[in-house]
């Protein structure tokens, strides 16, 4: 079977149901984190529908985005909305965020969100989530600000008892203050603090979301949280490997459905924080990676297993959660948000993009 890429489907998706749309216009959009993997989808939404929104502009900052051949340079090359800063979080808001005229929208999505690599870099993490986000409030400050995004994350919830599952944005969180996650859990619980002080002694209309397992494009095969990892292994025609005894359970978000919440909240342009991803179907690490496997069987003919390992990472367990689903309660009330992507089309999906992309069938 020949996979069709779903890039311009999602798209598509996304603009139809983003219905808060006007929030934005004649507004310029700033990203930062843009080349990782939700600024894919959403970066790409708001250049390829940058005319239809009444944008200003978009403009895209990544540490990464200087590299040769870098997918925003690409992006930027067909689109003329879109500038790419390639520096420092602070040095931009510092600098060059101060040029941008008229209305603005901040978004904050500069992070380490790999726990394989954030436990590598605890302190890098640290930063990007209190003194990147810290430098980026101050310079919102300064600017005519519409609405100021913040990716926090579910990890701030920590591992919730049975009774707090489905999780609610009110559930203080179970989570410790040590160990080989606490760089990502405690500076992500810090800076919504930050965000909380600046909106209620200076007014920003920031506004927190709180990300739930999403997966699709734009997630690297090197990631290696779960779906990256099992797509990874797809590619190379190699058994579906699990580092755990497959117990642990989530609920799966395709980023179509992920980036609509995103834009509703950051149109909200007020504070409050919303959890943003899927209510259901709650699976299994091991139910996940069968339904994997059994896309990839029907997609691209994949013959491999599902087969448990012992990890050389002495830590890849610790401070794991036993159960991450989220109530969206507060979500649909108040955004009109409804994740609609069940999760085998978007396993689907995300094969399909990275079956392309491996085969350079994409621009």
């Amino acid at each position: 079977m020949n996979p069709v890429d779903p890039r311009a489907e999602d798209l598509a998706e996304i603009h139809e149901r983003f219905t808060s749309r006007a929030a934005l216009r004649d507004s310029t959009v700033v990203v930062t984190g843009a080349g990782g993997f939700l600024g894919y989808t959403l970066v790409g939404y708001l250049v390829e529908y940058a005319a239809e929104l009444g944008l200003a502009g978009v403009v895209a900052v990544d540490r990464a985005a200087g590299a040769d051949g870098h997918w925003l340079t690409r992006l930027a090359a067909r689109h003329p909305h879109l500038e790419v800063v390639a520096g420092d979080v602070v040095e931009f808001a510092h600098g060059p965020l101060a040029e941008v005229r008229g209305r603005v929208h901040l978004v904050h999505a500069a992070s380490i969100a790999s726990p394989t690599t954030y436990r590598r870099f605890p302190l890098e993490t640290i930063d990007a989530n209190v003194w990147g986000l810290r430098a980026m409030l101050d310079a919102a400050r300064e600017v005519d600000l519409g609405g100021f995004l913040f990716f926090s994350s579910s990890e701030i919830y920590g591992d919730p008892p049975p009774e707090a599952v489905p999780t609610p944005e009110e559930y203080l969180g179970n989570v410790s203050c040590v160990g080989p996650r606490a760089c990502y859990d405690e500076s992500k619980r810090i800076g919504e603090t930050l965000c909380w002080v600046y909106a209620t002694q200076f007014g920003l209309p920031v506004t927190v979301v709180r990300p739930f397992n999403n997966f699709g494009p734009g997630m690297s095969p090197m990631d290696r949280r779960l779906p990256a990892d099992l797509a990874s292994r797809v590619l190379a025609g190699e058994d579906l490997e699990l580092y755990s005894s497959g117990t642990p359970s989530r609920t799966f978000c395709y980023v179509a459905d992920a980036v609509v919440g995103y834009l509703l909240a950051l149109a909200h342009g007020r504070y409050d924080c919303f959890n943003i991803g899927a209510d259901g179907p709650e699976l299994t690490v091991e139910a996940f990676a069968e339904r994997f496997r059994a896309v990839a069987a029907e997609l691209i003919g994949y013959r491999g297993s599902v087969v448990r390992r012992t990890s050389d990472d002495p830590d890849y367990l610790t401070g794991n959660p036993q159960r991450r689903c989220p109530d969206l309660t507060r979500a649909r009330a108040v955004l009109g948000y409804e994740p609609r992507v069940e999760v085998d089309a978007g396993i689907a999906r995300f094969l399909s993009h990275l079956v392309l992309e491996r085969d350079g069938a994409m621009a």
